[in-house]
């Protein structure tokens, strides 16, 4: 199975260790979908732009323990999407977003310098 991430669970930031073994498939353009900054992660949800990811394939083991950290606090679901590797998972945001600046650049690696 595959997941697609775009904020802290990326390479070289805060919960990419939650990802050390899972087999990175290579970075994809995800249209459709708007990046938000909730401050030590992001938060994606639909919308008119287009968000930076990478997918990985992942264990069964591996989603569980993304489940446990993305769903716990009800702040994210998951669903699956399409890709170029093949159908994967991500974690959309399903509360508001009013109030919350929109990182523009969509990358949440750039989003200091999109204020």
């Amino acid at each position: 199975m595959r997941i697609i991430v775009y904020g802290s669970l990326r390479r070289k930031q805060g919960n990419s260790h939650w990802m050390t073994n899972a087999q990175w498939l290579g970075d994809h353009r995800l249209e459709g979908y708007e990046l938000y900054d909730l401050g030590h992660y992001p938060a994606a949800v639909a919308g008119e732009g287009e968000i930076y990811c990478e997918v990985y394939r992942v264990s069964s083991s591996i989603l569980s323990e993304l489940d446990e950290l993305k769903r716990g606090g009800g702040e994210y679901k998951r669903a699956l999407i399409s890709t170029p590797y093949g159908s994967a998972w991500i974690y959309l945001y399903q509360r508001p977003v009013t109030g919350l600046r929109r990182i523009t650049s969509g990358d949440w690696l750039k989003r200091d310098t999109a204020k």
